[in-house]
C-alpha cells in the first residue's frame, strides 16, 4: 500500500472497527530499532485509539526481521488468545542479496501463517531502498506504516467475526 501518493495514516474513507474486545499481539525486531521502536508506536497508538484495552497488547521482541514469523508462530501456538499478530519489521537494500532473502523469507512466513492458524497475520515490515524511505513511511511524511497494520489487524479481525456469524 505504501507509495509517494498515500499517506500511511490517512484513513478518510475506512470504517475502523472498535478493539475494546480485541486482542492482539506484537512482535517487533530490534534490527533497524530507530525505525521499529516508531513503527511499533503507532501501532500501540493506533490499537489504543481505537479502544484495545492496554492489557489485551502483548509485545514481544525478536533480533531481526528474519525472526518475526517464529515470533509470530510461538504467539499463535501458546493459546494467548490473539485474534491477531503484527509483525514488525525493516529491511533496507544493501549491496548484496540479503535484501531479498530475508524479504522473501518474512512475506512467504506471514502468508503460511495466515492460512495455517486462520487468523490474522499483519506484515507491517518496510522494505525499502534507503534509511530515507524508512523514515518517511515511519511517521514521516508518509505516515506510519505502524498505524496501518493496526488498522488493518482491527478490519480483519471484525471481517472474520462478521463472516463466524454469517453474512
Amino acid at each position: 500500500m505504501a507509495s509517494s501518493l498515500k499517506n500511511l495514516s490517512d484513513f478518510s474513507g475506512f470504517e475502523i472497527p472498535d478493539g475494546k474486545d480485541m486482542k492482539i499481539g506484537i512482535v517487533v525486531a530490534q534490527w533497524n530499532q530507530e525505525i521499529t521502536g516508531k513503527l511499533l508506536e503507532g501501532a500501540k497508538n493506533s490499537l489504543l485509539k481505537n479502544n484495545v484495552n492496554e492489557k489485551n497488547i502483548k509485545i514481544i521482541t525478536v533480533p531481526g526481521t528474519f525472526e518475526l514469523t517464529l515470533g509470530a508462530q510461538t504467539l499463535l501456538e501458546n493459546n494467548f488468545g490473539f485474534d491477531a499478530v503484527i509483525v514488525i519489521g525493516c529491511v533496507i537494500q544493501g549491496d548484496t542479496r540479503h535484501f531479498d532473502f530475508i524479504c522473501d523469507s518474512v512475506t512467504q512466513g506471514v502468508t503460511e501463517l495466515n492460512i495455517k492458524f486462520s487468523k490474522p497475520v499483519i506484515f507491517g515490515v518496510l522494505t525499502v531502498n534507503n534509511l530515507q524511505q524508512a523514515l518517511d513511511r515511519a511517521g514521516g511524511n508518509l505516515g506510519n506504516k505502524g498505524d496501518e497494520a493496526a488498522v488493518t489487524a482491527l478490519q480483519m479481525i471484525a471481517m472474520q467475526r462478521h463472516c463466524q456469524v454469517g453474512l
